[in-house]
């Protein structure tokens, strides 16, 4: 008797969490307008009845539930409804079923078992339909999953309240990210781009004369780039705004749904909730992304960073061969080439071999030439010295020495071949025996080489930073070829 006293206590503990949940996410209907979340029918056993006297009670009230057409009962569940309890003068418990039961206005036609003319209060899961009691115990029913059709009801309603509780929190999600993170982000994109033209407009103004069209350039990127950032923003705002307005409506037909479906409706219409929840979780979350936020690379200028490096560097006619490689014919025997021809590694003597014989090969200095052979234009390559200690790179005449040990196959030794030297953390510019020492403040991981055809320039530099690391002013008589040697780990052309 204490179990059947805590089964009341837990059900009607279960009543009041889910009608507390309903007017929380703001449904303010009372449900025993919609018949209830169940009917409540509860005896309670006192613990000096009889059994007897129980079983009395017992068969009384199963002979009542049965007579009564108007208000048929499972004796297998206790219903939970909208309704009070009554007590009699010896102070039991008796069932009341409330008075506002939406099946009382159905239909007969639609809620009687065509085959045992009973009312369908049962709903079959396994093939989703009603069913009467006799379907259930004895019909085609029996074997299936059959529940109560309030107890069913009741499982679809609390769904919906889940349902509907997130989607409000989602709802609050997007309002809070429309009226603060995107209204934030308009304000601060003002900001942003004065910023960004103060900047331009301050390294422009050092050297006007010959960036003027640079300035022009940077100043049309800064305002394709805000614009590019307000049109984001002016999406983002209408693509959520509408998300909200879909989210609302189909929020409010599931409302609608929980609020005004009689029980039969809404065990029918799952396929239709079940579209409805889909079309709210396509929604999907906002997320603040850096395609809302003013890029700094719109304001940030090659030029102007490498200005002292010269407009040749950087201009429309600096432009590096795509196709160069290393003369596989010119490659030492002290070195490797990789299988694309762009990477050279420096060999021990053990690994070393003696290829055949080539009079473009070097046969003392571990050197290689490139391909291409500039006699006009601008050209401009890059090469990746990583952490090799002994490396020169720069340019050679063809016709520079290949055999013997003596300068004139030395880069940088002879007047046929201008280089930059890195040995040991030292750099120098070398060119007929001449070294010239170089201040480097960074050592560069790259090493960027111009030639200038037509002003007869050959420029170093780090194109990482853009910084120059020397320039040379020389009146060349013949093609120049890339030139390279190393002494120390690899050496890679980039492209």
């Amino acid at each position: 008797m204490i179990k059947a006293h805590n089964t009341l206590l837990l059900l009607s503990s279960r009543t009041l969490y889910r009608r507390f949940n309903l007017k929380r996410i703001g449904l303010s209907h009372t449900m025993t307008e919609d018949r209830g979340i169940c009917d409540l029918a509860v005896v309670s056993l006192q613990d000096n009845e009889p059994e007897a006297d129980i079983e009395d009670r017992e068969s009384t009230a199963c002979h009542q539930r049965k007579t009564d057409s108007k208000q048929p009962e499972d004796t297998s569940y206790h219903r939970l409804n909208g309704g009070t309890d009554n007590v009699d003068e010896s102070g039991h418990a008796v069932a009341l079923t409330s008075t506002n039961n939406p099946k009382s206005d159905a239909d007969p036609s639609q809620m009687t078992c065509v085959d045992h003319d009973s009312e369908l209060d049962w709903f079959c899961s396994s093939e989703g339909k009603l069913i009467c009691s006799h379907c259930a115990i004895v019909g085609p029913c029996q074997d299936h999953m059959v529940t109560p059709l309030g107890t069913q009801a009741t499982t679809v309603r609390n769904q919906l309240v889940d349902i509907c509780e997130k989607m409000q929190m989602q709802a609050l999600r997007i309002e809070r990210f429309i009226s603060q993170t995107l209204s934030v982000k308009e304000k601060a994109i003002q900001a942003d781009a004065s910023a960004a033209r103060e900047r331009v407009l301050a390294q422009v103004s050092a050297v006007r004369e010959a960036l003027d069209e640079e300035e022009q350039r940077l100043l049309e990127a800064v305002q394709r780039e805000q614009e590019r950032v307000e049109q984001c923003l002016l999406t983002q705002r209408a693509h959520w705004s509408q998300a909200l307005t879909s989210l609302s409506s189909t929020r409010t037909n599931l409302v609608h749904t929980l609020t005004h479906s009689q029980d039969a409706e809404l065990v029918t219409s799952s396929q239709q909730i079940n579209d409805r929840v889909e079309e709210a979780e396509g929604v999907g979350e906002p997320r603040d992304t850096e395609q809302l936020n003013l890029s700094s690379d719109c304001s940030d200028s090659r030029l102007m960073q490498g200005l002292w490096a010269s407009a040749l560097l950087l201009g429309p006619s600096a432009h590096g061969p795509a196709n160069l490689r290393f003369q596989e014919r010119s490659v030492s025997t002290m070195l490797s080439l990789s299988a694309d021809e762009c990477t050279l590694t420096f060999l021990t003597k053990r690994a070393r071999q003696s290829p055949p014989y080539d009079p473009a090969r070097f046969d003392c200095w571990p050197n290689a030439l490139g391909t291409l052979a500039i006699s006009s234009e601008t050209h401009s390559w890059v090469l990746d010295v990583g952490q090799s200690a002994a490396y020169k790179v720069g340019v050679c005449y063809a016709s520079m020495d290949r055999k013997g040990s003596g300068n004139g196959a030395r880069l940088g030794y002879n007047d046929r071949s201008w280089v930059l030297s890195h040995y040991e953390g030292d750099f120098t510019f070398c060119h007929a025996g001449r070294h010239t020492s170089l201040h480097v403040i960074r050592r560069p991981r790259h090493v960027g080489i111009l030639v200038d055809w037509p002003s007869q320039t050959l420029l170093f530099y780090d194109p990482d930073s853009y910084c120059v690391l020397h320039a040379v002013s020389h009146h060349f008589t013949a093609p120049l070829l890339p030139a390279c040697a190393v002494a120390d780990r690899s050496v890679t052309l980039l492209h």
